[in-house]
């Protein structure tokens, strides 16, 4: 039987700083901490990351990258059953993240990259987001002028950016802990999608809220 190569220094230390950055928040967690947790010396971790900064900026590239995969689809939601799940992956791909979000004005201030970087997401998110909502308006999904796309797009990407923010204010002991994930990207998921209510024909406004219903209570 052949055995498996051990994982790389390198993706190891990713991996577990991952794990204490969504736990504790990055601010609360040290890179002695980091290599006390993997058991290895400061000097192994730096060799591969000099500086946090190096460490918080991998991340960042790997989410990144999984979250521009994803806007791509934005193309091809037709109806409400697409964009749920459009929605609920990309609530998927930020809580695999969720350090970034959860302390995202503190690394903002403190990171040059991340501060450019991000202000680039909001906008491809606003721009996949605007896509959804024409070509649910070209499959007659929804009916929404063309003046209020815009701004309806713009209101969907706040509330995915700082939904897990929200969840954290009511519940800071739990909320973004690995066995709240489920509720909290349902109720995400729900309270986006709410923003089109208005807008939905009417067999797509009750299917939608056939969805919600089917995961009630935690869109709740």
């Amino acid at each position: 039987m052949v055995k498996k190569a051990p994982r790389r220094t390198a993706e190891r230390i990713l991996e577990v700083a991952l794990e204490l950055f969504n736990r504790f928040g990055e601010p609360n967690v040290s890179t002695t901490l980091i290599s006390a947790e993997l058991r290895i010396s400061p000097g192994n971790l730096y060799y591969h990351y000099p500086a946090k900064d190096a460490l918080i900026n991998a991340l960042f590239d790997r989410y990144e990258q999984s979250l521009n995969d994803l806007l791509g689809a934005s193309d091809n939601v037709r109806n409400v059953e697409d964009a749920w799940f459009f929605i609920h992956t990309l609530f998927e791909i930020i809580w695999q993240y969720r350090f970034l979000y959860r302390d995202l004005n503190d690394l903002l201030s403190k990171n040059r990259r991340l501060e450019t970087h991000f202000q680039a997401i909001l906008k491809e998110k606003t721009r996949a987001v605007r896509a959804m909502l024409d070509g649910m308006g070209r499959a007659d999904a929804l009916r929404i002028d063309a003046s209020d796309r815009q701004a309806t797009a713009t209101s969907m990407v706040v509330v995915l950016t700082y939904w897990l923010s929200f969840e954290y204010v009511q519940d800071p002991r739990r909320a973004l802990e690995p066995e709240s994930a489920q509720a909290a990207l349902l109720r995400g998921a729900h309270h986006v999608l709410n923003l089109l209510l208005p807008y939905l024909e009417s067999a797509q406004r009750a299917h939608l809220q056939q969805i919600v219903g089917a995961y009630a209570p935690a869109t709740g």
